[in-house]
């Protein structure tokens, strides 16, 4: 029989300190590079006071149930005709006559470029009908119409439309 000596491996206290505190810096540096990266590319604040944007949305609601109780027929066009945008909208309550003493307001706003955005002056034509022009280019746009009766809103509505 041939005696091999053979070192035993043990496990030593300053081995299983060096572990631990390399476990644990690990963990911390990971920390560190994610908590750095949540605050730099998000400030925290989507709204400045979420208690006067939850009584907007209070008010905002009421107003949607008023005008769900109007039951007003409110249809949109809009089309590019030469070189400008023509938005026309016609107005007319529960019983198909148009509406009328109301003020218009209309705008396209693109869904990607706030600065795209073209407010149209809407002009009434008189029968609950009102047209505007303005000079918006051919894509998609989000139409805004609002109808208004002594600077109170009555009528919001906000839909997809395609200029071609």
């Amino acid at each position: 029989m041939s005696q091999c000596s053979q070192a035993e491996f043990q496990v030593t206290g300053r081995m299983v300190f060096v572990g631990l505190v390399a476990f644990f810096g690990v963990v911390l540096g990971v920390n560190a590079i994610m908590i750095h990266a949540a605050i730099s590319t998000f400030g925290g604040v989507e709204t400045e006071s979420s208690y006067r944007a939850g009584l907007a949305f209070a008010r905002e609601a009421a107003t949607v149930a008023a005008q769900d109780a109007r039951h007003w027929t409110v249809t949109a066009k809009a089309a590019i005709e030469g070189n400008a945008t023509v938005v026309e909208v016609t107005a007319r309550d529960p019983s198909g006559q148009p509406l009328s003493n109301l003020a218009a307001a209309a705008l396209l706003v693109h869904p990607t470029d706030r600065r795209a955005d073209h407010a149209v002056p809407l002009v009434s034509q008189g029968g609950g009908h009102f047209r505007g022009t303005t000079a918006a280019r051919a894509g998609q746009w989000d139409l805004v119409i609002e109808l208004s009766r002594d600077d109170e809103r009555l009528f919001r509505s906000k839909n997809r439309v395609w200029l071609p």
